[in-house]
């Protein structure tokens, strides 16, 4: 059975789907749709992205979509590992401007479910690291926003590495939080 875990910030779940191993490896059902929607996670997942990093320490994010493409994301490691960070960017949320991080790895399997709202950044741990991650809207260039990954004042503790962090130009530029204004707004259930 799968394992759907709320992190500090209950919309953002840990997911851990089960393993069945013997002499020749394991299988897992990384994902299957009524057991999320039975979970409370009935989202209906519109493609799968695939990412390779070569170099510890590369870092993607802090991305996000507005809507009317907004995007939830469901995110595990392939190979090797990341730190996955998600930023609440809902207004009037009690953890607006907060974080949540997980160490994601492929040995141990597990997701970290990212809901619209949030933004969203993983930062490699070790060389080689491929990542797969389900999304429910397409990529819109004008919908695509992004908010700096080492802003001061959301204070994400990420990991020390013995390499300078390997981002692109954008994200390198983004704005600070404080320049962002949102268009997610919080609704208590």
């Amino acid at each position: 059975m799968t394992s759907f875990k709320p992190t500090e910030i209950p919309a953002v779940v840990e997911i851990v789907p089960q393993r069945f191993g013997d002499h020749r490896g394991w299988f897992s059902e990384v994902y299957k749709r009524p057991e999320h929607a039975q979970a409370g996670y009935a989202i209906d997942w519109m493609q799968d992205n695939q990412s390779f990093s070569a170099p510890a320490g590369t870092v993607r994010g802090l991305h996000f979509q507005v809507p009317p493409v907004a995007q939830d994301k469901l995110v595990r490691v392939l190979s090797g590992a990341v730190f996955d960070v998600a930023v609440d960017l809902r207004r009037g949320s009690p953890t607006y401007g907060k974080w949540v991080g997980r160490e994601l790895t492929a040995e141990a399997g597990n997701q970290l479910l990212v809901p619209v709202g949030f933004a969203h950044c993983f930062m490699t741990l070790v060389p080689d690291t491929h990542v797969l991650y389900k999304v429910s809207a397409p990529w819109s260039k004008d919908h695509e926003g992004a908010i700096r990954w080492d802003d001061p004042s959301i204070g994400i503790d990420w990991p020390v590495l013995d390499v300078p962090p390997t981002l692109s130009d954008k994200d390198r530029d983004a704005p600070l939080l404080a320049d962002f204004d949102s268009p997610f707004v919080y609704e208590s259930r």
